[in-house]
C-alpha cells in the first residue's frame, strides 16, 4: 500500500470515487478511466504498463489484507469454520 504523506492524500482526494456510483461496473469504470488519464499523461511504454498492473495488483492485494480477510475472520466466527 502507498503509504503516502497526508499532506498528498489530502491533494489527490479530490479525483475520489464519488457517492453517486450504484454499482460494481461503475467502480471499474471509474478506474478504467483515471488509468487512461494516467497513461495518457505519462505517455504509453511498457513501463507505464508495468507500473500501472503492478499498482493494481499490490491495491487488490493489499485490500484483501486489510478488508477481505477480516470480514472473513468474523464470519468463520459467526457461522463456523468449515475445516
Amino acid at each position: 500500500m502507498p503509504y503516502i504523506t497526508q499532506k498528498r492524500r489530502d491533494e489527490l482526494e479530490a479525483c475520489m470515487i464519488d457517492s453517486e456510483m450504484k454499482v460494481a461496473g461503475e467502480l471499474n469504470y471509474k478506474i478504467t478511466l483515471l488509468l487512461i488519464e494516467y497513461v495518457q499523461e505519462h505517455g504509453l511504454s511498457y513501463q507505464i504498463i508495468n507500473d500501472i498492473v503492478g499498482a493494481l495488483e499490490c491495491s487488490k492485494q493489499e485490500f484483501y489484507r486489510r478488508v477481505a480477510v477480516p470480514y472473513e475472520d468474523t464470519k468463520q466466527h459467526s457461522n463456523g469454520d468449515v475445516y
